[in-house]
């Protein structure tokens, strides 16, 4: 197994962890629900034979530290934070992957910085501007001040068809250490459940840029949210939807598989290859 080298990096207002292995071209990777860098595990350690594999916590989580906690986090924030973390490692355009929340900072981050973005793959953006309210999951702030994190957690996962005996709970693997999880959970619940319910892609931005953008879905998740959400993408932006193995996350179930289909589709662009 290649090894991990872990830093931190000073951004405005807060302090970030991040994880790079393997050699290649820059692969950032961006989690979603309460992941963190550890979450792609499976799948960086099957690409980093040919990428530099970028994992990293968002800000607020427990290896990324605010200067405030009490500071107001936007979709925004978190790209500026990912631009940041590109201009440090790179001088080049790179390769990003994001999922869930991660699709939805990509998105923004190619919005804003598409000289940073070669290729964007976004699976399973939660854009709810795109679906009509009835096919909305269920209220997570309910969910959460019923019955907490973790537990508003379990239920979402469901909701999503995500197999609640796997770690995909979580949205993302386990953390090994109990507190972090516990944090790192209410962090999404305190910032990014909000960030995301506001956010509305400014998709005429996005249609000009010269990133390649690649819209995807996991093909076990078409009856759920998630996976509308990136269908109608897709159709807004006129690209076709691709479908990676399992649901939503199901590079935690079927990382060799997953990693597969990610490289196969970063290779079509051999701008930087």
């Amino acid at each position: 197994m290649n090894s991990i080298k872990a830093d931190t990096l000073k951004v405005p207002g807060a302090t970030l962890y991040y994880e790079t292995r393997g050699a290649g071209p820059l692969l950032l990777l961006i989690a979603g629900g309460a992941g963190d860098a550890e979450s792609y595990n499976g799948i960086a350690n099957e690409l980093c034979g040919h990428y530099t594999v970028v994992t990293y916590d968002r800000r607020g989580y427990i290896r990324s530290p605010l200067d405030n906690p009490e500071q107001l986090i936007e979709i925004a924030t978190h790209s500026e934070d990912v631009s940041h973390l590109l201009s440090t490692l790179s001088h080049e355009p790179a390769y990003v992957f994001g999922c869930s929340i991660g699709a939805v900072i990509g998105l923004d981050l190619t919005v804003r910085h598409s000289e940073q973005v070669s290729t964007l793959v976004a699976d399973e953006p939660p854009l709810s501007q795109f679906m009509p309210d009835k096919g909305q999951p269920p209220n997570l702030s309910a969910m959460y001040q019923q019955g907490g994190a973790t537990e508003a957690l379990r239920q979402f996962a469901a909701s999503l068809g995500v197999d609640t005996r796997t770690p995909q709970t979580n949205l993302g693997l386990p953390q090994k250490d109990a507190e972090a999880a516990r944090h790192n959970k209410e962090s999404f619940f305190k910032h990014d459940m909000g960030a995301v319910s506001r956010y509305r892609l400014d998709v005429v931005a996005l249609m000009a840029t010269p990133t390649r953008i690649v819209v995807a879905g996991g093909r076990e998740g078409r009856a759920y949210f998630p996976y509308q959400c990136a269908a109608a993408l897709a159709e807004n932006i006129g690209t076709p939807l691709v479908e990676f193995p399992g649901n939503h996350a199901g590079f935690v179930r079927y990382p060799k598989e997953f990693a597969q289909q990610l490289d196969m589709l970063l290779t079509v662009d051999t701008s930087i290859r």
